[in-house]
């Protein structure tokens, strides 16, 4: 393998582990101080909800600010963060949870991960910001 060879794999890896780390970071500060912020205006606004669901070994209730958007069939979550945060995980354990937007209160079951590069079932305002930050996933919910 030639210098030049091992330079291009070595910028990858680190574009790729830099990537991961800043995802990390910003869902850090998000718990700690934004989503504080977000939860006060979450349940009203349009393009936002809260998700109330349940801890899947604590059992502990927890609410959740999220971006959220209507679908045919009930609604879709960006997955910022990815299929792996632990929000995500609870919810697919127990089959749906509570949904508070626009000032009305849903409960949701069926939840499904969609990966889907484009984002075309978002607004194009979302779709950039999912790009810039590298969702490539969403959660199809329908209403019950």
């Amino acid at each position: 393998m030639t210098t030049g060879a091992i330079m291009i794999v070595a910028i990858a890896a680190m574009g790729v582990l830099l990537m991961r780390f800043r995802k990390r970071w910003l869902a850090k500060i998000n718990i700690a101080f934004t989503n504080r912020i977000t939860s006060l205006f979450a349940g009203w606004l349009p393009g936002f909800g809260i998700l109330t669901h349940a801890g899947r070994k604590s059992g502990k209730v927890y609410r959740t600010p999220i971006n959220v958007f209507r679908a045919s069939n009930g609604f879709i979550i960006a997955l910022t963060y990815s299929s792996q945060s632990e929000w995500v995980k609870n919810m697919l354990a127990a089959g749906g949870c509570e949904l508070k937007t626009r000032g009305k209160t849903y409960q949701l079951s069926a939840p499904k991960v969609v990966r889907d590069s484009t984002g075309r079932r978002f607004p194009v305002l979302v779709r950039v910001v999912l790009r810039i930050v590298g969702a490539n996933e969403y959660m199809e919910l329908s209403t019950t």
